[in-house]
């Protein structure tokens, strides 16, 4: 029996003297030094039931030094029915009151009824629930709840924006804080795959193309499922040098030894996966691309973006780019989308969109 204050504490429920009914202590509801409001509670005996009803008094209470005066000011009956609308209300309300500031509320039945939510914008209401669904209790209640689909829909696109936002977060707060294992970045993308566009869904457990040859993410595409590669290297690695006698920048040493790391697993995964992986025949590959992270480009200026961008495009299935670019690429992402937008976008996937990065 749920308690409806943190004390136990003992309720005694007595016989009347007609018998027809039982009776509960007085409780008192409010006091002052002149009046007293009490509720006293009333159980009537049904064939199939008892009923509850309460019975509210008010009574005066005469100056000092004279006691209290058993005189009944006024007195209001509630059946049972009156008596639950009561509670709900109360209950109900209590809630609002627990919010600091005015505004509009949404309260949700998570009873059997159904939910009501015409004239709600259903992702502002999932918006709104996201808060409580960091509670176990109410998760739990969730995974039993007969939701329809409407409410449903409202809160996946809720659900997956926030935790867009909080992958976002968690890699801005991993480069603001120089994280440099490359490790800490390979479980971030493959968590977060939708970062490098929508056009992929989640990656593939297998790693291994050949002997030898193992990739950091094997990313297969929404339209066709062909698969394309992710080579990821350390984000405190150089990306561009400048040649002052030529006055050009260029791709260091560090991501040219990816560049030429990432043509090979090109070659090998293509002749591995033309017509399916050996021992994962589900995994197909044709003219693949690759996309290497490496290195950060905070606080470059338009002539290193502008180089990144040229060197790119004279590049061949494979591209460069940044930490900071991927983090830029996923805020870009967030501004796109809005509560209500999120889920038609992820369900349209468009091709690989070059100039997105940058």
């Amino acid at each position: 029996m749920a308690l409806s204050d943190d004390k136990p504490h003992a309720i005694h429920r007595r016989p009347a003297q007609s018998g027809k009914v039982s009776y509960g202590d007085a409780v008192v509801l409010h006091e002052t030094s002149r009046s007293r409001v009490t509720l006293v509670p009333f159980f009537i005996q049904h064939t199939d039931h008892t009923e509850l009803s309460v019975k509210i008094t008010t009574y005066k209470k005469k100056p000092p030094p004279e006691e209290w005066a058993v005189v009944q000011e006024k007195a209001l009956s509630l059946n049972e029915q009156a008596t639950r609308r009561l509670l709900s209300a109360l209950q109900d309300h209590l809630q609002v009151a627990r919010e600091d500031e005015d505004g509009r509320f949404l309260l949700l039945r998570l009873d059997e009824a159904p939910t009501q939510i015409a004239g709600h914008d259903p992702a502002a209401v999932a918006g709104a629930l996201t808060k409580a669904l960091s509670q176990d209790a109410v998760v739990e209640h969730l995974k039993d709840a007969k939701l329809s689909t409407e409410l449903t829909a409202a809160f996946r696109s809720a659900i997956r924006l926030r935790e867009m936002r909080s992958a976002v977060a968690q890699l801005r707060e991993y480069l603001n804080n120089g994280e440099a294992d490359e490790k800490v970045y390979q479980k971030w993308c493959k968590q977060h795959t939708w970062a490098f566009g929508n056009a992929y869904v989640l990656p593939d457990d297998v790693r291994n193309i050949s002997t030898g040859d193992q990739l950091d993410l094997l990313l297969p595409s929404v339209i066709a499922g062909y698969r394309d590669i992710v080579e990821l290297k350390r984000p405190d690695k150089t990306v561009l040098q400048y040649d002052s006698t030529h006055k050009n920048y260029y791709f260091s040493a560090d991501v040219s030894k990816a560049v030429g790391q990432c043509h090979r697993y090109l070659d090998v995964l293509h002749e591995e996966a033309g017509k399916g992986l050996r021992d994962n025949t589900d995994i197909v590959a044709y003219h693949p691309r690759a996309v290497i992270v490496i290195g950060r480009s905070a606080g470059w200026q338009d002539e290193q973006h502008k180089a990144m961008h040229g060197l790119n495009r004279r590049l061949s299935s494979i591209r460069v780019m940044t930490y900071d670019h991927l983090l830029a690429q996923g805020e870009r992402l967030l501004e796109m989308l809005d509560d209500s937008a999120i889920d038609e976008i992820f369900a349209d996937p468009t091709e690989w969109d070059d100039d997105i990065l940058f």
